[in-house]
């Protein structure tokens, strides 16, 4: 009797238990597909950084508009439209200082320890993480994705520290387009000096 409750409670081979066939909840979904979709943005660097230096263009040549309006006050549906994208691409936390670009379409906010340059020495043999053992370490992947990009030694540049206190929530698409405007507007005034 007691042999034929043991084998009762073993789960036939290939089939789940019935516990884990259960239905998850929607949360556990929804960030099942972030995560996926955040593998994608890696394996797809090359693209996106092709996209994304297209985009930046198009954003430096709307700068007369961003002015004209004020950049703060294009902040707020800017900084709408970037989180909603970059949420769903690359799971962003809107740190204000987005170095994609940089990091092969991996975002170094979504490490545990928010490490903006390189991997902690507790990464797996298996590549990944030590505080969540069942996520791939950010920097492994964003290693990958670099070596997809062609502007793929970018990774090496050591970045400053994220400033949380006044930056965190902004949109950096106006920040960089804003920087971008100033450095050719002073190479352009120096060009004519």
């Amino acid at each position: 009797m007691a042999e034929e409750t043991a084998i009762a409670t073993i789960p036939a081979a290939g089939k789940r238990p019935a516990a884990a066939a259960a239905p998850r909840p929607a949360s556990a979904r929804r960030a099942r597909r972030r995560y996926a979709l955040r593998l994608w943005s890696v394996r797809h660097a090359r693209g996106l950084e092709w996209f994304y230096g297209i985009f930046a263009d198009i954003f430096l040549r709307l700068h007369p508009l961003w002015n004209a309006l004020g950049y703060s006050r294009a902040e707020r549906p800017v900084r709408f439209v970037e989180k909603t994208v970059k949420g769903l691409l690359f799971d962003c936390r809107m740190c204000g200082q987005c170095i994609l670009s940089s990091t092969g379409m991996s975002c170094p906010m979504n490490c545990p320890k928010q490490l903006r340059n390189g991997p902690c020495g507790g990464v797996r043999a298996s590549g990944h993480c030590e505080v969540r053992p069942d996520m791939p370490c950010v920097w492994v992947k964003a290693w990958e994705g670099s070596r997809r990009m062609v502007q793929g030694d970018a990774i090496l540049q050591v970045q400053k520290p994220v400033d949380q206190s006044l930056l965190a929530s902004s949109s950096s698409w106006l920040r960089v387009t804003a920087n971008a405007a100033a450095e050719r507007d002073r190479s352009r005034s120096g060009e004519a000096a």
